[in-house]
This record gives C-alpha cells, structure tokens and sequence, in this order.
C-alpha cells in the first residue's frame, strides 16, 4: 500500500512540474497611460512580472516603472539586453526605464537569472 502512496504521489508531482514548465499559461496584456510628457506602464515584480507584456504607441516617449513588491534573489534585477539594462530593482521602490519608440519593435526582458520574462511591444 506503501508502495502505490509513493507512486501515486510521484506522478502528481510529475504532472505538476509538467504543467508549470511546459503548459499553456496565460499572460496578462498591458497598455500604457497618457500622461502630459508621454506614455507610461507599470510592471508589479510580485513572484514574476504583471502584467508580462506591455503594449506602447510608436512616436510618443515612453517609461516602464517596475514596482518591486518581492525581495528574491532573482527577481531582484531586470534585463532589457536590447537595450543594453541591467537594473537593480531593490535599490527603491520603484525603477523606471525608458523606452525608445522612434519605431515598432519588440523588447525582451528577463530577470536577472533569466528565469522569469517580459514582453514591451512599440506598435
């Protein structure tokens, strides 16, 4: 009976980890507002970035502000590459990077670790 609990319990995990690494997970989308000098979105570094994706205008000066509300290691920088950042997000509350939107593209971030990622869309 032992036996069965133990591979019972070995393929429930299995199927977790299955589905936390490779399954289907819903992103939340973000938009940017207005405000008087151009557009800005805010990112919540809460267990990974909410929402992941933000969507810019194209032509009109743009900052992401990323709100850190979760002190590990991992999540304690973002990386835009493209951009050539590599900010420390425990530094204060809230980081702001700006964006370049002279033209539509696509900015990937990660976390320092590379573990958890984002999406900022100029369109």
């Amino acid at each position: 009976m032992a036996k069965l609990i133990v591979l019972g319990s070995a393929l429930i995990l299995i199927g977790l980890i299955c589905w936390w690494f490779f399954g289907h997970h819903v992103q939340q989308t973000g938009r940017a507002t207005r405000t008087k000098t151009g557009q800005e979105a805010t990112v919540v570094v809460n267990g990974g970035y909410s929402p992941a994706t933000i969507v810019l205008k194209k032509g009109i000066p743009a900052k992401v502000n990323f709100e850190m509300h979760d002190s590990t290691a991992c999540l304690s920088h973002v990386v835009v590459e493209q951009l050539g950042i590599d900010k420390d997000l425990t530094k204060q509350p809230v980081t702001t990077i700006t964006v370049p939107t002279d033209q539509a593209k696509e900015f990937n971030y990660a976390c320092g670790m590379n573990m958890f990622h984002g999406k900022i869309i100029v369109k």
